[in-house]
């Protein structure tokens, strides 16, 4: 039954039942004079909440931080882990408090503020979040989301004139997140180097329980091991997280910070920080500003995500003790992130199966774009126009047009062989290739509205990010070639 207030979801609190070792109960730090400039209908049916319960005073307590969520157990939660591939120690929510967790119609949803206040675990923070940042992760969840690719989602975004100080004096704003768990690798790399193997378990026993009780199954034929558990854990999260890297490719995003402390246990896409969805093809760009090595460079994120997977490996070693059964585990990525890879660039191609012979041509493509900073998500788009038999969309947006279009023809050819009629591909490819991506410069223009109050950017954005590959006539502007002015634009660490 859909709950109409606050006070009617079923609220649980089962990462609050843990040890207290695991987190700090406390309160957030409210913002004064909160305004709520966007709160997501979509995301609270997910717990059951009625549209109009979104713009009540309790609402805008409760996700300001002035009232505790009714019925939740506040706190912040412990982590440790390697940032830039330097250990880091611990870590936690240093500005965000967990309100407890909500049974909704489509399962359970934990509800995290983000830029709610100092915690014993900010080290030099101040606990809060920009506007301009939180913008950015109200839009790109839903971004995400609306492409396909696991992701945490976003509730509301409540914002305040008070001040915060990063490079320049901006104001402050609270987003609301939602995940089935925001437990991370670095929650597990915590107990391990800690050598507390009791917590350890612990944890993996919350984390199967809870997100993964098929791990309890021992496979067909064999005897029950008690420490097959935490093997099947780690295969079900390489699984997944190797499948997120497929996504993330496939659309040109680039996560920015991929640390230990930023993956989740889940195989979902957690933590927008300096995120982005790539203009101008390039096979080594860095979309944070932070980042001057390019250790997350965009063609470095599935080695990234597997060197991540080897640090949440190595704690879960201290389960297992059997490094022969987990380095096997964790052999089985590169397979599973290439044919997923794979399958998402032969229906980008418009292809009916994926030949092995079709490597030089996806390659050839990238390396074309790359070569020409040809811009990503139209260079795919355009493809069907092409099959369609209008191929200078396609070719205009290469500098060496013989090239790009030499590359056609062969795409054309290999699609001839699977004698599908051309407007049927072309319509199969539609639906894959987005038109719109939250692109840094369409965030930038919600973000400056956002800033006089106006939520309309926000909303605009979301309905079109919602079916990113459907074409809505008189919203060109969103789907065209960034203008000059965006290439200035820089997402850094510092929101």
């Amino acid at each position: 039954m859909t709950a109409h207030t606050l006070d009617e979801l079923r609220v649980l609190n089962t990462y609050a039942a843990l040890p207290a070792p695991f987190y700090t109960r406390l309160s957030p730090q409210p913002l004064n004079a909160p305004r709520l400039l966007h709160a997501n209908p979509e995301a609270a049916a997910l717990i059951g909440l009625d549209r109009g319960a979104l713009g009540t005073p309790e609402f805008l307590a409760v996700f300001s931080g002035a009232q505790p969520l009714p019925g939740g157990d506040t706190l912040a939660a412990v982590y440790s882990g390697h940032q830039f591939g330097i250990w880091a120690g611990q870590l936690g929510d240093g500005r965000a408090h967990l309100l407890g967790e909500v049974a909704g119609p489509q399962g359970r949803w934990e509800l995290q503020l983000k830029g709610s206040g100092m915690t014993p675990y900010s080290r030099m923070g101040d606990g809060r979040a920009v506007l301009r940042s939180s913008v950015r992760e109200y839009l790109a969840s839903e971004a995400m989301h609306g492409l396909g690719i696991p992701t945490t989602r976003a509730l509301a975004l409540v914002v305040s004139d008070d001040p915060v100080m990063r490079e320049t004096v901006e104001t402050a704003a609270i987003v609301t997140r939602m995940s089935p768990s925001f437990v991370r690798f670095g929650s597990f790399e915590h107990w391990s180097a800690r050598r507390q193997p009791d917590m350890l378990r612990t944890l993996a026993d919350y984390v199967i329980d809870h997100d993964y009780p098929e791990c309890r199954m021992p496979p067909a034929g064999e005897p029950a091991d008690d420490k097959a558990p935490y093997v099947a854990l780690l295969r079900e999260v390489t699984r997944r997280t190797a499948e997120l890297m497929a996504d993330w490719q496939a659309v040109g995003f680039c996560h920015g910070v991929m640390n230990t402390d930023n993956m989740s246990i889940l195989g979902l896409t957690l933590d927008y920080g300096p995120y982005g969805f790539m203009d101008g093809f390039r096979l080594d760009h860095v979309c944070n500003h932070s980042d001057s090595e390019g250790r997350y460079s965009w063609n470095r994120q599935p080695s990234v995500a597997l060197w991540n997977l080897y640090r949440l490996g190595g704690s879960l070693h201290m389960l297992v003790q059997d490094v022969d059964a987990l380095r096997a585990v964790l052999d089985e990525f590169e397979g599973i992130f290439t044919r997923a890879f794979h399958e998402r660039a032969r229906a980008k191609l418009g292809l009916a199966a994926w030949r092995p012979d079709d490597e030089p041509l996806l390659d050839d493509l990238l390396r074309l774009m790359h070569a020409n900073h040809a811009d990503f998500t139209l260079s795919w788009r355009r493809l069907s126009d092409a099959v369609r038999g209008e191929r200078q969309a396609f070719e205009d947006l290469f500098i060496d047009r013989p090239a790009a279009g030499a590359w056609l023809d062969r795409l054309l050819a290999r699609q001839a062989g699977d004698g599908r009629p051309p407007a049927e591909v072309a319509q199969a490819m539609d639906a894959v290739n987005p038109l719109y991506v939250l692109r840094n410069h369409l965030a930038e223009e919600a973000i400056q509205a956002a800033k006089r109050g106006d939520a309309g950017e926000i909303d605009t954005l979301l309905t079109l990010l919602r079916a990113p590959c459907q074409a809505r006539p008189g919203y060109e502007k969103y789907a065209a070639l960034p203008p000059d002015w965006a290439s200035s634009i820089e997402v850094s660490c510092s929101s």
